[in-house]
Formats: C-alpha cells, sequence, structure tokens
C-alpha cells in the first residue's frame, strides 16, 4: 500500500488509464471497488452506455439518440431525493478491449459543471476465482459557494453508491453462472 492507501498495482491502472489535470477550481479523485464477478461480465453492465439503470440506483430512466458510438449522446432522469432531474451526457469512450468507458457531462438541471469520468475495468483473482477491479475517476468543477471538500464528498458518496450496486448485481448474476475456481499454484 502507498500513502493514499492504494495497492501498486491500483495506482499504475489509476496512471496508466485516469488522467486528469484539474484546474484550480475543480477536484478529481479515483475510487476503487474489487468485484467477486469476472470482467466480461461486469463489462457487460459497464459498457451500457444506453442502460445505466441496469446498476445506477439515482438512474430512472435513459434515452439516447441514435447508435451507441463515441459521441452519442443519453438524456438521464435521476430519482428524486437528489438535487437534480435531469442530465445530459455524452460517450467519450468505451474501448471494449480495454473495458474503459469515459463520460462528460454536457448539460442538465444540477450544479455539476465540467464533470468528466473514467472507469476502468481490470482481472484480478479473488478467493481463487476471477474477479474486477473496477476504478472510476472524476473531475468536476466546484460549485459557487462550495468547497473542494464537500464537491468531493458529495461526487465520492454518488460513485461509492454506484460501484456498490454494480457489485451487487454483478455478483448476484455470477452466482447464477458460478466460474470454477482458478488451481492455486
Amino acid at each position: 500500500m502507498n500513502g493514499n492507501g492504494l495497492s501498486s498495482m491500483e495506482s499504475e491502472y489509476i496512471r496508466r488509464h485516469h488522467r486528469h489535470e484539474p484546474a484550480e477550481n475543480q477536484c478529481s479523485s479515483a475510487l476503487v471497488k474489487h468485484i467477486k464477478a469476472p470482467v466480461p461480465l461486469v463489462w457487460s453492465l459497464v459498457r451500457r452506455f444506453d442502460q445505466p439503470q441496469k446498476y445506477k440506483p439515482f438512474i430512472s430512466r435513459c434515452v439516447v439518440q441514435g447508435n451507441l458510438e463515441i459521441g452519442s449522446l443519453r438524456e438521464v432522469d435521476v430519482k428524486s431525493g437528489l438535487p437534480a432531474t435531469t442530465s445530459t451526457e455524452r460517450l467519450e469512450l468505451l474501448d471494449d478491449d480495454e473495458h474503459i468507458l469515459s463520460m462528460r457531462i454536457i448539460g442538465g438541471d444540477h450544479r455539476l459543471r465540467n464533470y468528466s469520468s473514467i472507469i476502468s475495468l481490470h482481472p484480478e483473482i479473488i478467493d481463487g476465482r476471477p474477479g474486477t477491479m473496477v476504478i472510476e475517476s472524476y473531475v468536476v468543477d466546484v460549485p459557487e459557494g462550495n468547497t473542494k471538500d464537500e464537491t468531493c464528498y458529495f461526487v465520492e458518496a454518488l460513485i461509492k453508491c454506484n460501484l456498490k450496486s454494480l457489485a451487487d448485481v454483478s455478483e448476484r448474476l455470477a452466482v447464477q453462472d458460478r466460474t470454477e475456481p482458478i488451481d492455486r499454484m
């Protein structure tokens, strides 16, 4: 573990795939979640830019115009209880080989201005079975009247909730399609 609580592997993946250059009025961070399900299963949920509600609990509806490709826009309806009702988001990157998805919020009735995120999936072994290390990073403007700490706390709470839900859904699906343990050497 390094000084920020990340393993050397986590730090290397963040360095390689999660480059954000926050301006002075922005905050940025990366969160890691270990999921007891193989990468292809987890990726099948994450890559669905057109169906984020499959694992993101705060999204009630999503409509995508046209084909699912770089530059595609989605209109997301947010469930009540959050300080927003809609969000317009653009797919920036969808790499099925490296398992990386990036999106940017370009509109909506919320305070997340210039929000951009990257989510990457990496194979690992958990309890002798195929697992997935998920890393999600973001950068966002700090809204007027808020501090960097407050903004990071809010965004990270949302991401943690989404990652926990992704783990719950993925692990439930993995149990239904259990793979055999990998022999330990």
